[in-house]
């Protein structure tokens, strides 16, 4: 038997055990996460702090059936998604806007030149970077966050979303194709 163990196995372990303080850690590791991907997706904070609060009471009756198949982050996340879809469909709101995917072909790759980071160098670029990410359809939105903010790799985002990894990679192409249009407009500054 192997004594190394996995730091995700030993939350899990330890949250199932009841351990004191554990599910808090858990918590505590993983909100951030949570909270970015379901207010990227639902776009309103009320909703937002009772879908994450959905979350990890789903994540708590539900954390005996964690594997490990993947990373805890991965499936922390694959049900805050879960949930936020759910939201969206109860209250039909479309996850893809159909004025966005029409005609526009898969993108195989996800480098274009555009880096974000030299993007919002400054203060007023950043308010209108920020500007730009809140006006993207909701879908390039949440794999946007995913991948900048919580530095996800595109299998781990497969992991949480379900999609295929061509489409998002589409997606991450598309909202950096707008985010550069929407800084230069805005800036009158080539990006």
């Amino acid at each position: 038997m192997d004594d190394i163990r996995h730091p995700d196995r030993e939350l899990v372990d330890a949250v199932l055990a009841n351990r004191p303080g554990a599910f808090e850690r858990l918590v505590h590791e993983h909100q951030r996460l949570c909270w970015h991907l379901i207010l990227r997706m639902v776009r309103n904070p009320e909703d937002a702090r009772e879908l994450c609060q959905d979350t990890f009471l789903r994540v708590h009756q539900c954390l005996h059936q964690y594997r490990g198949e993947c990373a805890l982050k991965s499936w922390i996340g694959r049900v805050a998604y879960s949930i936020a879809l759910r939201h969206l469909q109860r209250k039909r709101i479309p996850l893809v806007e159909n004025a966005d995917d029409e005609g526009t072909p898969l993108v195989e790759s996800v480098s274009d030149g555009f880096d974000l980071e030299a993007a919002c160098a400054n203060a007023e670029t950043s308010r209108h970077l920020h500007e730009a990410i809140e006006a993207l359809p909701r879908l390039q939105r949440t794999v946007l966050t995913l991948y900048y903010l919580e530095e996800m790799t595109i299998p781990d985002i497969v992991d949480i979303t379900g999609l295929a990894s061509g489409t998002i990679k589409s997606h991450l192409f598309r909202s950096r194709l707008r985010l550069r249009d929407a800084l230069e407009t805005r800036t009158g500054v080539a990006a």
